[in-house]
């Protein structure tokens, strides 16, 4: 017999779903035990510290209860994205009631005593974070910083043409800078080829302790505003006190924005193809209800909770140490009218459970939710195809990210599906000519040629808009639901994502933890335009530190990638791409570079991580007299030009040359399993022979690692905040990062060349005073840096 979703019993229903997802709510801010309220309360049953937000809670589960009718009245496939703050109830009582809770976690059974079991853990030690985290079931989105939430829901949806993202957004939330470019999110969905997201901003008019913007906006403003960004607006509003009305109106809503979506994607799918469709104009939900609806209208002092911004977090002071009121507890679970909801052994009733979806179409058990509706690995071109030849060391000047652009346009090609680009309009800036040869940009805007170049309706790139957090959150969002791609920027502008980072760090780690997360592919991020190559940009453009940043994370989830050249960054490329569960990072060049390893000799020192470099080094089968380690482009350039200069001037000293491409694999064993061993960390660097390191990053990163080695006799030549609008030379003179610095470092350091190397390092210090005053009579480098060539050591 098929249900009528529309009558006024189905609505009975859903609000009787909605009060039962309401009082798991209340119960888990509060209770560890006695969960039915079968007896009056005492401080055993009530939390010691409650703990958690309840401003929001009430609407979401209004919104959630509305979705579940839209997945079965048309067969939706459909999630939920939380954006509002610390809303962690909303998941749980929902997937508690739809039985895919206690699926998961069997010892939160659907009886009683899982009931008191659900309450207790609630933000509670040992038990589940208070906003949406990987331990909730039909989460992807880490709830632990705003304003991504719409972001995450777009890039799930992109190649995802049957997934609808619901995307629940906080009117606080909303004011947050990355929301706000979010809106432009719209210009990017092709309803041919990708699903689409539906925004349903939670207006409840509070923050922590002021009121939001877009609610003291008027239905007309708003609707001004979302029509110009694109958006068809539709309100829910009414008397608070009338949910029966409220609930008509919601279902009527979703019964106008779903068949929208519905007709913009049939329409464009039968009519258009993915390159010629038109930029639809997609459905948006703003719901009108009071901050901490249903719950307490006043507190002690007489001062509004219900409507306020007090209904934030606990809008009641008990406590298992304070019962004086515990009455107003009970009296606020007894209003959902429990009875009606749960049997006396703590079952939900069947006509609740049977207002939810079931199997994988309850949200919660979604698979797009947990690792992406059938994943599949990349298929990647053999990276060696795309070499460049090297039989001479630094014989052969070559561009990395145009080379390695090659290799990424062909993946794209191999990939059409599951394999995307993402960027804030650097790409061509960045080198990236080879993605350009196979693919556009996607916009769905007007393509005003030849004034536009590279930009269509369809394409694996977006790089369109100019906002990192937007860019950033389409990739966490499209990685997160089972594809692949990597983010290309600016290296000083990574900096502005990094705690976007974080959170998705954290993503991983706590997933790792939940034994049913299927593995996410890894998260590529790629900076170039490094701070030791800015030709124009000056000091704003110049910071390394997000290579910090991550090596602060626990090691399993971080890989810190520091490639020479091309061939190296092609291996790294491949070593990259094909990995799941971390955040890779990608420090490369983008300018003209000599190209100094062969393929072979490239793929081996990206298996090792690191290793010693024969030809660059003058110890051979002895001791040597100093270790001459590098990471990172403009470093390996610069340390080989010091060893020339080394060699030259004392022809009998014994260097070894180490260059560094897996960065974090020189941490200890005891921290990193992956790390080399002591064993082979020694016969590298020795065990007191001086170490000259010269570091793409902050030098401290460099000396943490050292310091549980053997080797404390270490010398770093990195970033040291010192920059200016000058020449790339310039930038590492400044830095003394240069090939005069290291020679002189090296020279001051070896006990034996202290005295003899006098006066060489007064030649030096002419060379950089030369330097100083050239670039500043003729705006560029000296030739003998600019047109400097290896030659091989006698």
């Amino acid at each position: 017999m098929s249900e009528d979703f529309d009558s006024k019993q189905y609505l009975e229903g859903v609000d009787k779903y909605w009060r039962a997802a309401n009082y798991l709510s209340v119960g888990q801010l509060y209770l560890r035990n006695n969960p039915l309220l079968k007896r009056p309360l005492t401080a055993k049953d009530v939390k010691v510290k409650p703990i958690g937000h309840w401003g929001t809670i009430v609407s979401q589960n209004f919104i959630y209860a509305h979705l579940n009718r839209a997945i079965k009245k048309y067969n939706l496939n459909m999630f939920y994205i939380e954006g509002s703050g610390h809303g962690g109830q909303v998941m749980v009582s929902n997937s508690y009631l739809d039985g895919s809770y206690t699926e998961i976690y069997p010892n939160i059974s659907q009886d009683e005593k899982g009931m008191a079991k659900l309450f207790k853990q609630f933000s509670f030690p040992g038990g589940v974070a208070s906003h949406a985290a990987p331990e909730t079931p039909g989460s992807i989105h880490e709830g632990g910083e705003l304003g991504y939430s719409l972001s995450h829901g777009t890039g799930a949806i992109l190649d995802n043409p049957d997934v609808i993202a619901a995307v629940e957004i906080g009117d606080g939330e909303a004011e947050t800078g990355p929301l706000a470019a979010s809106w432009f999110s719209d210009k990017f969905i092709n309803p041919v080829t990708d699903g689409a997201v539906l925004p349903i901003i939670n207006m409840n008019g509070f923050k922590i302790s002021n009121p939001t913007i877009l609610s003291r906006m008027s239905d007309e403003e708003l609707t001004k505003y979302f029509e110009g960004m694109g958006w068809d607006p539709h309100f829910v509003e009414g008397d608070p006190e009338d949910h029966m009305a409220l609930h008509e109106k919601m279902a009527k809503t979703m019964d106008t924005v779903i068949p929208e979506i519905k007709a913009i994607q049939k329409n464009a799918r039968e009519n258009e193809t993915a390159e010629d469709a038109k930029e639809p104009i997609w459905p948006m939900i703003i719901l009108r209800t009071p901050k901490g609806w249903t719950g307490p209208k006043k507190n002690l002092d007489g001062e509004p909770i219900e409507n306020s911004f007090r209904a934030h977090q606990i809008p009641l002071p008990v406590s298992s140490k304070n019962m004086e009121h515990a009455d107003l507890i009970t009296n606020w679970l007894k209003s959902y009218k429990p009875e009606e909801l749960f049997n006396s052994d703590g079952t939900v009733k069947k006509e609740i459970r049977d207002m939810a979806p079931k199997g994988d179409q309850r949200m919660a058990k979604n698979p797009i939710t947990n690792g992406g509706i059938d994943p599949e690995p990349l298929k990647l071109p053999d990276y060696r195809d795309y070499a460049v030849d090297v039989k001479q060391h630094g014989s052969v000047v070559g561009q990395d990210m145009i080379i390695w652009s090659k290799w990424l346009g062909d993946v794209m090609k191999a990939n059409p599906k599951n394999f995307r680009a993402f960027g804030p309009d650097e790409s061509m800036s960045n080198r990236l000519y080879g993605v350009f040869d196979k693919t556009n940009r996607q916009w769905m805007e007007r393509v005003h040629t030849p004034n536009d170049q590279y930009i269509g309706h369809e394409g694996r790139l977006i790089d369109s808009q100019l906002s990192e957090h937007q860019d950033e959150g389409w990739l966490e969002g499209y990685v997160l639901t089972g594809r692949h791609g990597f983010f290309a920027t600016y290296e000083a502008f990574g900096r502005v994502v990094d705690s976007m980072l974080t959170q998705h760090f954290k993503w991983l780690r706590k997933a790792a933890e939940q034994s049913w997360r299927r593995k996410y592919p890894s998260l590529n991020f790629v900076d170039t335009s490094t701070s030791f190559q800015q030709d124009h940009n000056g000091y704003t453009h110049q910071d390394p530190g997000l290579l910090t940043h991550l090596a602060e994370k626990k090691p399993a989830f971080i890989r810190e990638y520091l490639p020479a050249d091309a061939n190296t960054l092609l291996a790294v490329g491949d070593v990259a791409f094909r990995s799941y569960e971390t955040i890779n990072l990608l420090v490369t060049s983008k300018h003209p570079r000599p190209q100094w390893f062969s393929i072979d000799e490239a793929s081996k020192l990206v298996k090792n991580g690191l290793g010693y470099v024969d030809w660059a080094s003058t110890d051979q089968g002895a001791e040597p007299d100093v270790v001459i380690a590098a990471a990172g482009v403009e470093p390996t350039l610069e340390s080989l030009a010091s060893i020339s200069l080394l060699h030259n001037a004392f022809p009998d000293m014994k260097i070894r040359f180490i260059n560094v491409v897996d960065l974090l694999k020189l941490r200890s064993p005891k921290y990193d399993p992956r790390a080399i061993s002591d064993k082979e960390f020694d016969s590298l660097f020795t065990t007191d022979k001086p170490v000259v390191f010269a570091f793409h990053g902050f030098e401290g990163l460099v000396k943490d690692l050292f310091f549980d080695r053997h080797n404390h006799n270490l010398h770093v030549h990195g970033y040291r905040e010192n920059g200016d609008i000058t020449t790339p030379f310039d930038m590492r003179v400044l830095n003394h990062l240069d090939r005069y610095h290291l020679a002189k470092e090296v020279v001051s350091d070896v006990p034996a060349y202290a005295q003899k190397g006098v006066s060489f390092i007064s030649k030096m210090d002419d060379k950089v005073a030369k330097h100083n005053q050239y670039i500043r009579d003729h705006g560029t480098d000296m030739p003998e840096v600019v047109n400097w060539q290896w030659k091989p050591l006698k």
